[in-house]
């Protein structure tokens, strides 16, 4: 896992060069520009999408770039992040043993025109030529009617919020004139991946089939932002017709206010997965009919679940997770930032430089932890971690490495060992300090459903 990956370093050149580009805009590049529009087209001149990004990354130099041009440009971007992904993931295979299914070729989807599609591509283009320097409120919020028609269809949805939230993150910005630094990366993924959406056929959501079996819980990543909030819960599932385990995903998403905060997020989550209240309680739970996808997610219904057996995380990382298949990853989703590989250490020894600094060595090489990623809304904490003998987490790669995200620790409490969980809280918990936070987040929703009421009747 510390050894170089070939061609990593080359692969995210190329796409840092092309960056760059949309930073400054390719209505009028200037000759470093296109350079690095040419480094993009070198970088992918051994694969099928070679002549049209060579003739894309022309036109753009020229300034003449047509919507066609930037999508063959977005796709080629995509495909070299894509590539490092699968890298990282097969270095992260061969660490763990671990083996990975195989995608499925995917079904032909129909050809057809979009209006609303076509709309926001052009948007697309038009942010592409201005580049982030030259955005302005009246560029951004051309998008908002665009993002208003595609809402109401469930079929573009998932373009529509990404348009949205990209279009906000632009609006908070504004003038790109006045910005010291722009965060390229991430606005050149949120671009490209949404250019790709525009695309017919492109954001159709993935085949599933019906899952029976009992499903074993290993932790749980929360997500929080000021306005929403998502757990996603990673676990083993067991087919009740004796097929291999595989590592599957279960996630539920809610809108949140801004003052709603740490153990409070689980009040607005948990009457929507009864997943959380298993996990909580340290439980199994028995699948009937659930629609699985190719890639591991469990499209969930309550309905189609019921509580099993007390299942203990830990036994389930023993003993279930390393004969575990890996799921494959759909297409668009294949980059280096949606790498999280569920991994079970123990034996190791912890190394700690300062307060926040942890690492975790064994076989002569440490993996460093990243603690950063412990929600505030769970017993779960960086001393914790420090203190553990053994740890569940999520294998990530974040600036240049692989780290560990901790979901739950083993460790010593009164000469006791207990078991630590991120999301111990999900389902409820006496515990102070999360009993505490839950009923001032109570308090805090209490108060703004009041108001909002105000606001309806007046």
């Amino acid at each position: 896992m510390t050894a170089p990956v070939e061609g990593l370093d080359e692969a995210l050149a190329a796409v840092d060069a092309f960056d760059r580009a949309l930073v400054a805009g390719l209505l009028r590049p200037q000759p470093a520009r296109v350079a690095d529009l040419t480094e993009l087209a070198h970088a992918v001149a051994g694969s099928p999408l070679a002549a049209r990004v060579a003739e894309a990354a022309g036109k753009a130099a020229a300034g003449a770039a047509g919507e066609d041009h930037l999508v063959a440009l977005a796709a080629a971007r995509t495909a070299l992040l894509g590539a490092a992904h699968d890298a990282l993931t097969a270095r992260a295979d061969e660490s763990t043993g671990r083996t990975r299914g195989e995608a499925a070729a995917p079904a032909p989807v129909p050809s057809q025109t979009v209006n609303l599609l076509l709309a926001a591509r052009t948007w697309l283009a038009d942010l592409a030529r201005a580049g982030w320097q030259g955005i302005d409120h009246e560029l951004v919020g051309s998008a908002a009617q665009i993002v208003s028609a595609m809402l109401p269809d469930p079929a573009l949805r998932r373009l529509a919020t990404l348009l949205d939230g990209f279009a906000a993150e632009l609006a908070a910005s504004c003038p790109g004139a006045a910005l010291d630094r722009f965060p390229a990366r991430r606005w050149g993924d949120l671009w490209a991946r949404a250019l790709l959406l525009t695309r017919p056929g492109a954001a159709e959501p993935p085949p599933a089939a019906p899952a029976t079996g009992r499903l074993l819980p290993l932790g749980v990543d929360l997500h929080e932002h000021a306005t929403a909030a998502q757990a996603q819960v990673h676990a083993v599932f067991e087919p009740a017709d004796g097929g291999p385990a595989r590592l599957v995903r279960a996630s539920v998403s809610a809108p949140k206010p801004d003052t709603v905060v740490a153990a409070g997020v689980w009040q607005l989550l948990r009457p929507h997965l009864a997943l959380l209240t298993a996990l909580g309680e340290g439980r199994s739970m028995q699948l009937t009919d659930m629609p699985l996808t190719e890639d591991g997610d469990l499209i969930w219904d309550d309905d189609r679940a019921r509580a099993g057996e007390p299942a203990d995380a830990f036994a389930t990382a023993r003993v279930a997770l390393p004969a575990a298949t890996a799921p494959p990853t759909a297409p668009l989703d294949r980059h280096p930032a949606r790498l999280a590989e569920p991994v079970f250490l123990e034996g190791y020894a912890t190394r700690q430089d300062g307060d926040s600094t942890i690492a975790f060595g064994f076989a002569g090489h440490s993996l460093a932890v990243d603690t950063d990623r412990i929600p505030a809304a769970g017993p779960l904490t960086p001393a914790a971690v420090a203190a553990s003998s053994a740890c569940i987490g999520l294998l990530r790669w974040d600036d240049g490495a692989f780290r560990l995200q901790p979901l739950a620790v083993e460790t010593t409490v009164r000469r006791k060992t207990t078991a630590l969980q991120a999301g111990a809280w999900a389902g409820g918990t006496t515990d102070k300090t999360g009993a505490k936070a839950e009923k001032a987040a109570t308090d805090a929703v209490t108060v703004l459903r009041e108001r909002a009421g105000r606001l309806l009747r007046k």
